[in-house]
């Protein structure tokens, strides 16, 4: 369970000099940032019309999608994406030991946004066709 090799070399290289806060900072976070806005984008253009919103990005690889007034479940909506290829992560999992229901927590998919920008928008596209039958 512990790295070996050339990447643990570096990295304790990188934290020992404090390079690592610069690369996170230069480098790092603003290639992030852009691919983020890229996919609030991609949910922009192909979710018009769609009752959505996305909770505020704070720096993760993902992105919390609520499709208000879902008409079915989070899980439903990742086993059609996941029939088409598109992979998302179910919301309900993350609230795991709530006393009442909550109907957010059935209306929320996480987003990564890591893969290339042409993936993330055709994965968006799909997503959107699938909701948007949903919704009709």
């Amino acid at each position: 369970l512990s790295p070996s090799g050339i990447g643990a070399a570096i990295g304790t290289h990188l934290i020992q000099n404090g390079r690592i806060m610069q690369l996170s900072r230069d480098i790092i976070r603003p290639f992030y940032e852009e691919k983020c806005r890229h996919a609030l984008a991609c949910l922009t253009e192909h979710l018009r019309g769609l009752p959505f919103a996305v909770h505020k990005p704070e720096g993760a690889f993902f992105l919390w999608l609520w499709l208000r007034n879902l008409p079915v479940s989070c899980e439903e909506v990742y086993q059609r994406l996941k029939q088409r290829g598109v992979v998302v992560v179910p919301g309900h999992y993350f609230y795991p030991g709530l006393a009442e229901p909550w109907d957010h927590r059935d209306q929320c998919l996480r987003i990564s946004y890591a893969a290339d920008p042409k993936t993330v928008e055709t994965g968006i596209a799909v997503l959107a066709q699938e909701v948007r039958k949903l919704y009709a």
